[in-house]
């Protein structure tokens, strides 16, 4: 991957403020993380890190009715999930009990199998259906996004990939966006404590944008953390850095404004 990253930044168009951007996958990812694509020559996504939980990598935030929503996919973990799709083996000890074993084994991010038989893929769905059929741009979207859910991706990593692709094509970034080969450990050279203000040849955001993250998130680093319209907020008020969803279905075309340095 190294030889990889020192490519992007020599071929990087010099007019983005990251030469190339290094960013994990993401399910229905947030705002930010297409403010990194918009504002990069080149994007590399992570595919030889070992999986991560509570992450944006199996998760995402909309706005229902209610407020703040997570949707979650899950997944089978361990080297006995993927053989037999079982997240734990049941043993026999010597006093005849039976016990659980849970299998912890380290798994690469596009090794993670999902797991259908929740009926996640329903609740999804039903729960976008109810935060954005009444915006202005969600019908549009509706049946591309939701064939590629129904497409019945086996592995967690291609569903991600093929949603990016997506919106990508909806928000109208023409990124070039490419995935890593080798993992390297995340740059601890204080990314957010730099200035940006002459550009970045490489961003290593893998860490920085996660739902966890408590300073600020890249849009209002960016300062490009506008607020927009939407459907929920008169009740709420506005929610930033949402699912890339969110932006959509509120603005349409107009969702590359705001994301773009």
């Amino acid at each position: 991957m190294v030889a990889e990253m020192e490519k992007s930044r020599s071929t990087a168009s010099h007019e983005k403020l990251f030469g190339c951007t290094l960013l994990s996958t993401a399910y229905f990812p947030p705002v930010e993380y297409f403010a990194a694509i918009a504002n990069s020559g080149k994007v590399l996504v992570e595919k030889c890190e070992v999986f991560q939980k509570q992450s944006y990598r199996t998760r995402c935030h909309i706005y229902g009715a209610n407020g703040l929503l997570s949707l979650s996919v899950p997944v089978l973990r361990g080297e006995a999930d993927v053989e037999t799709g079982n997240q734990e083996r049941m043993t026999i000890g010597a006093s005849g009990n039976s016990t659980s074993v849970m299998h912890t084994h380290k798994l690469q991010i596009d090794k993670v199998r999902i797991d259908y038989s929740k009926p996640w893929l329903l609740q999804h769905k039903r729960a976008m259906d109810a935060a954005y059929m009444t915006s202005p741009f969600y019908e549009y979207y509706r049946d591309d996004i939701f064939a590629v859910l129904d497409s019945g991706e086996e592995y967690l990593f291609n569903l991600n990939s093929r949603l990016l692709e997506l919106f990508c094509e909806l928000t109208g970034l023409s990124a070039e966006i490419g995935f890593t080969d080798e993992w390297t450990p995340a740059d601890t050279n204080g990314l957010e404590q730099q200035d940006w203000s002459g550009g970045v040849d490489l961003a290593d955001l893998r860490n920085t944008i996660h739902p966890k993250n408590k300073g600020e998130n890249l849009l209002q680093r960016l300062e490009i953390d506008s607020p927009y319209y939407q459907v929920f907020s008169n009740k709420g008020g506005f929610v930033g850095n949402l699912s890339i969803l969110d932006l959509l279905s509120n603005e349409g075309p107009n969702s590359i404004s705001f994301l773009k340095k």
